[in-house]
């Protein structure tokens, strides 16, 4: 592209194709040597020699300076919040392809380029490509830590800490998690979006290293602290955002800043918060759960289905049906997670979802004693996790497949996903690792 390279490239491009030398683009107001060492690079001009230089070579001061001429900057700024958009609206290739297209057009501009690195990191995560989404957060985080003054620290770590817990480091994920959830809490943000999301990753963290107790803890502070009135919690971001920048945290002042304008502007708070309550229903809902907490779970959960949609709907239904076994009410479970798996049939890709959604309707047909129907349920399960990659994830869910395979008497299927859960875990299956299955989930 004609833009690319450094400004001396640019001026150095311009000047031969005009035919000018270093001592007539120089004038009487530079020198002929001062041209030379701009167009090796051993000097940045200032915005007035910037100025001064593109009205001699015919060209707008930006395109000098930034690579770009103002238009395909202006488009390129469209194509961000276009990308952005796509992102939100569920098509994370096509948001992956333009934030990749900006990167590769923009030069100097370091705004629009945090920008689209940013929207990059987070469609990888979106399709499920998590190395090459960590690499990309933690250099953004790494720039932010040594510039808080300009970047912002905040939102990169939350991200970063759910991409971990996917890719089963969660040691890293507490770590970041809990700086993250300490920072919320110096700035008064425990009711809000923020809060919510960076709370969901903690609590499901501290239930995949089997530690209830601090997950129940954090829920129900999190809960406790959650603000449903907008006014209050924009108030509260205008508050944080003056703080941070009181603090010399200029980065993360303004995230707080956008935040505020974006729950003006009727953001996601209320999701967030349902979302939250889905998550902290899981606290009680551990197996052998007694009907006193299933029912507490179960206020919590129909208080957050009428906010939620799509996946998010599917996985609060999901744990309304664990519900329902556990308070005694297998048949309406049956009925919840058959609706489930219709919604859920129109989706052409097969998820992690999908597949607990099986889970639990064969956990509910077994409650019902309907035996048949329920290793029906589990064999399709266990043709569909097959297809999927193998990590700590899908452990999780080919151990619950072997817990379920066993409570229905098929000990040959319940070992076999045992196995699948310990390579899906990185292990060989082998009798020492038995032991080992128990404490995947």
């Amino acid at each position: 592209m004609p833009g690319q390279g450094s400004v001396g490239e640019r001026v150095r491009n311009l000047r031969l194709s005009k035919h000018l030398s270093q001592a007539q683009l120089a004038g009487t107001e530079l020198s002929d040597s001062y041209i030379s060492l701009i167009e090796s690079g051993k000097r940045t001009p200032t915005p007035a020699v910037v100025r001064l230089l593109a009205s001699r070579l015919g060209c707008l001061p930006e395109y000098l300076s930034e690579g770009i001429e103002p238009e395909e900057r202006l488009h390129l700024q469209v194509r961000a919040r276009h990308a952005e958009l796509a992102l939100l609206g569920d098509d994370a290739p096509q948001a992956l392809a333009w934030f990749g297209e900006i990167l590769e057009a923009v030069d100097n501009d370091p705004e629009l380029m945090k920008r689209a690195r940013w929207g990059r990191a987070r469609a990888l995560e979106t399709l499920g490509r998590g190395e090459e989404a960590i690499k990309a957060l933690e250099e953004l985080r790494e720039e932010a830590s040594r510039d808080r003054g300009r970047a912002g620290w905040l939102p990169v770590t939350i991200v970063l800490s759910r991409c971990y817990r996917v890719a089963g480091d969660l040691g890293r994920t507490l770590a970041l998690g809990e700086s993250a959830l300490n920072r919320l809490t110096e700035l008064s943000l425990l009711g809000g979006e923020d809060a919510a999301e960076i709370g969901r990753t903690l609590i499901a963290t501290y239930l995949d290293r089997g530690e209830p107790t601090p997950a129940y803890e954090l829920a129900e502070r999190l809960l406790t602290a959650s603000e449903p009135d907008p006014a209050i919690m924009i108030s509260a971001y205008v508050d944080a955002s003056k703080q941070a920048l009181d603090e010399g945290e200029g980065g993360e002042s303004l995230y707080l800043a956008e935040q505020a304008l974006a729950l003006h502007a009727g953001g996601d708070q209320a999701k967030a918060q349902a979302r939250l309550r889905v998550t902290a229903a899981r606290t009680l809902l551990p197996s052998g759960a007694s009907p006193v907490d299933a029912g507490k779970a179960l206020e919590l959960l129909n208080a957050a289905e009428p906010m939620l949609t799509g996946m998010d709907a599917a996985e609060c239904q999901i744990e309304m049906a664990r519900s329902k076994v556990l308070i005694g009410e297998p048949a309406s479970a049956v009925t919840i997670t058959e609706q489930v798996l219709a919604d859920l049939g129109a989706r052409p890709e097969t998820t992690v979802t999908t597949i607990r959604a099986r889970l639990m309707l064969a956990q509910a047909l077994i409650a019902t004693a309907d035996r048949e129907a329920a290793l029906a349920a589990l064999r399709a399960a266990r043709d569909e996790l097959a297809d999927l990659e193998t990590s700590r994830a899908t452990a999780r869910v080919w151990r619950e497949l072997g817990d379920l395979f066993g409570t229905a008497d098929d000990s040959a299927a319940m070992m076999d996903a045992y196995r699948k859960a310990l390579e899906s875990a990185g292990l060989r299956s082998s009798p020492q690792h038995s032991d080992i299955v128990v404490n995947l989930h």
